[in-house]
């Protein structure tokens, strides 16, 4: 059997180190046992047209498996669950129940999270990033209270299996790490923290960024310097 291939930056800014949605393609591969090859892109490679032809957006990652060419990183994670036979229940309900946590990660919890990336890092320096960020952060606590309320003292979304929803759960919460919009919620932090000490999810961090060795490009590099992000 050839060794699927995916696609990863080289080099993304610190603050992006350990967060790039590679990283959630890596740890299913780390879960389910499939070595796998990396094609790392230097920035501004995934807008060129090589890239564009397996990504219409020009992000990453992708997945490549003989004629196989996927991407988004939920779509892939499920490909990867189908694929190798874990990562999902053998039953109907609870293969669907894991699907659905899977929507629930990347549609209702991400969304708002992600809004609050946007305010505070890449539109920082925005007029309407600070006046917007009580409202974003509201989102947030409703959206985890309401999570914290479901999964209770579960240990997993659905019990006692780790599948593919809670894979993409745990990465999101990740996103907001050390920020204290998880840790207001025990059983969240406690949810979040047995996720990232799985040894697979281990593997595939250190993978990850074992794998930036690249350089920014000059222009990016430059502003960089001035916002003391790099040496």
């Amino acid at each position: 059997m050839s060794k699927p291939t995916i696609t990863a930056f080289d080099w993304v800014p610190p603050f992006a180190q350990g967060q790039v949605r590679d990283l959630r393609v890596r740890w299913a591969l780390e879960e389910v046992g499939q070595a796998y090859d990396v094609r790392y892109l230097p920035q501004g490679g995934q807008k060129q047209a090589p890239h564009r032809a397996r990504q219409p957006f020009g992000q990453v990652p992708t997945y490549e498996d003989g004629d196989l060419t996927l991407f988004e990183s939920g779509a892939i994670v499920l490909h990867i669950a189908d694929r190798f036979g874990a990562l999902l229940p053998t039953d109907v309900g609870g293969r669907a129940r894991a699907i659905e946590w899977m929507f629930a990660a990347l549609n209702t919890i991400e969304p708002p999270i992600m809004d609050h990336a946007i305010a505070t890092l890449f539109e920082a320096g925005k007029p309407w990033s600070k006046p917007r960020l009580p409202a974003v952060e509201a989102r947030i606590d409703e959206r985890l209270g309401e999570l914290s309320r479901r999964l209770g003292d579960r240990r997993w979304l659905d019990g006692d299996t780790f599948t593919a929803g809670d894979l993409l759960m745990v990465a999101v919460l990740r996103i907001v790490e050390g920020e204290g919009m998880v840790e207001k919620y025990d059983n969240l932090t406690a949810y979040r923290d047995r996720g990232t000490a799985r040894p697979a999810f281990q593997r595939a961090l250190a993978d990850q960024m074992a794998g930036f060795t690249g350089a920014p490009p000059p222009e990016l590099a430059k502003w960089l310097e001035r916002q003391g992000e790099v040496a």
